[in-house]
């Protein structure tokens, strides 16, 4: 599903990422940690088609197709998902009318014809219940005044709703309480299927104690140093990163 081959990407003349290789294929729940500065994030802007980052080398398929090359609402009609580190708020756009704009301006690049409004309802009312989210929370302007544990939850809904094929969840643990963290953890594996792939970008472990991933990849100096099963993220928990320092001596 994506392949990432021999990826450098420089910010202002800096280099952030050292040569970056990574296979995901469908079915798989894929999990990054790292110290602050790694990478990790930068990966995720990259891979979504942030401006302000310089790729110098390397390439991205996402089914197949040249990734780099294309516009970022091209690649979110692809499949492609990112719930952000820091969700913004747009005030005077309720989150209903900005999901229904959302999926209808995928499905129009599909050529796909736009839901009404009652088979969007329904899909909204179906997803909203598997979060757990109040009626109420929908009909308010996006993520404005919404607890950091709201705004999580919505970064959620819209992945629910707009059903991507590869969606890569920024830290979505942060600043979670422990009602939260699990009420997110089982919506993503709510939503995991076969033909769909995740990359959860994380520090903790503790989101990983709900949703186990297949494989755990560590990243140090814009690199991935380090990649194994659900045991590495334990051994990071219990020793931090000082060991991983050492493989890049």
């Amino acid at each position: 599903m994506l392949t990432i081959e021999d990826l450098h990407v420089s910010i202002g003349g800096k280099k952030v990422l050292n040569g970056i290789n990574l296979q995901v294929y469908a079915g798989q729940v894929h999990a990054i940690m790292g110290p602050n500065g790694a990478g990790k994030s930068t990966l995720a802007a990259v891979l979504a088609g942030k401006a302000g980052y310089e790729i110098t080398k390397g390439r991205v398929l996402l089914h197949d197709q040249d990734l780099l090359q294309l516009a970022p609402e091209t690649r979110a009609a692809l499949g492609l998902f990112l719930a952000f580190q820091y969700p913004v708020e747009i005030p005077g756009v309720t989150t209903t009318n900005f999901l229904k704009t959302a999926i209808n301006q995928i499905r129009k690049q599909r050529t796909l014809p736009p839901l009404d409004a009652v088979a969007f309802l329904e899909r909204l009312k179906e997803k909203r219940k598997l979060l757990g989210m109040d009626h109420a929370l929908v009909q308010r302007s996006l993520n404005e005044g919404f607890s950091g544990g709201e705004k999580k939850r919505n970064e959620m809904l819209q992945m629910a709703i707009l059903d991507p094929s590869l969606a890569i969840l920024d830290e979505t643990d942060s600043g979670l309480d422990i009602d939260a963290l699990t009420i997110v953890g089982q919506a993503i594996n709510q939503l995991r299927r076969a033909n769909n792939a995740m990359v959860l970008i994380t520090h903790y472990q503790r989101l990983l104690d709900h949703v186990v991933p297949d494989v755990v990849h560590v990243f140090y100096d814009g690199k991935i140093m380090q990649s194994g099963d659900h045991a590495l993220a334990r051994r990071l928990e219990k020793e931090g990163y000082a060991w991983i320092t050492q493989l890049h001596l």
